[in-house]
């Protein structure tokens, strides 16, 4: 089922990576929610793929929502993370899939078709980078430490909250980064590029895989008390596991 993610994820990473550029055609679910014809393309090729080759399993897709299918085995699927990017030509957009059993997180894939990074996690058989086993950062301390953080959808109406763990953050980390896609940034912790990440307001599909990544590199995630995260249950923390203590303290002044 892992080499079966890989090569759904390099497909739908094809997709996107095709119409990237071209003047997709976008919609808005919200006032600055899109979706765009690349985000339909790709879920659309990663359901049927699912359906196929597993159609007893369940799926829970951001674009079409539930599957009508119970199963202990569930897959988690963003087809697009980053659509404002990608509706922007900014290159920082990825495929997201992840394969949940009895409620526990079993095989994450992150595809970026940009760069052609393929992250992939198993559970209890470490995190890869194209095929290469990655660890999580070794910064200890938070002053020296590289943040990503994101906002939710709703940040026009919860505002205030969000602006205050960034500026306090800024006043506390080396730098902090909002780069638009929370399954890359996740992924980017799993590997070592950043140190450190923060979020409220995200959804299953965006957090699934980057969680197992993370995890299976070495990392901690939890919530912002630091108790067991639920990735139905935002908001998360997640780390290289040394500055976590440190995150937490700043979200809970």
């Amino acid at each position: 089922m892992l080499n079966f993610a890989i090569n759904t994820a390099r497909e739908a990473g094809k997709i996107l990576a095709e119409k990237y550029g071209r003047g997709v055609q976008i919609h808005n679910k919200g006032v600055i929610d899109l979706v765009t014809e690349a985000d339909l393309a790709a879920e659309q090729l990663i359901i049927e793929r699912i359906r196929s080759y597993y159609p007893r399993h369940a799926i829970l897709a951001e674009e079409s929502g539930k599957s009508e299918h119970q199963n202990e085995f569930k897959w988690l699927i963003d087809p697009l993370d980053g659509t404002t990017n990608f509706a922007h030509n900014y290159p920082c957009f990825c495929v997201s899939i992840a394969l949940e059993h009895e409620g526990v997180l079993k095989i994450g894939v992150i595809y970026d078709p940009l760069r052609d990074e393929l992250f992939a996690a198993e559970k209890g058989e470490g995190a890869t980078l194209n095929s290469k086993k990655i660890r999580v950062s070794e910064t200890e301390k938070i002053e020296r430490s590289l943040l990503c953080t994101g906002f939710p959808y709703n940040i026009r109406e919860r505002g205030a909250a969000f602006v205050g763990h960034f500026i306090n953050f800024l006043m506390e980390a080396q730098a902090v980064r909002r780069d638009g896609s929370a399954a890359l940034d996740l992924a980017y912790i799993a590997c070592g590029r950043f140190d450190g990440f923060w979020e409220d307001g995200l959804n299953p599909w965006d957090m699934a895989a980057g969680i197992l990544l993370i995890e299976e590199a070495g990392g901690r995630v939890s919530s912002f008390d630091g108790s067991k995260y639920d990735i139905y249950k935002p908001p998360i923390i997640a780390s290289n596991g040394l500055i976590h203590d440190a995150m937490m303290n700043v979200l809970n002044v």
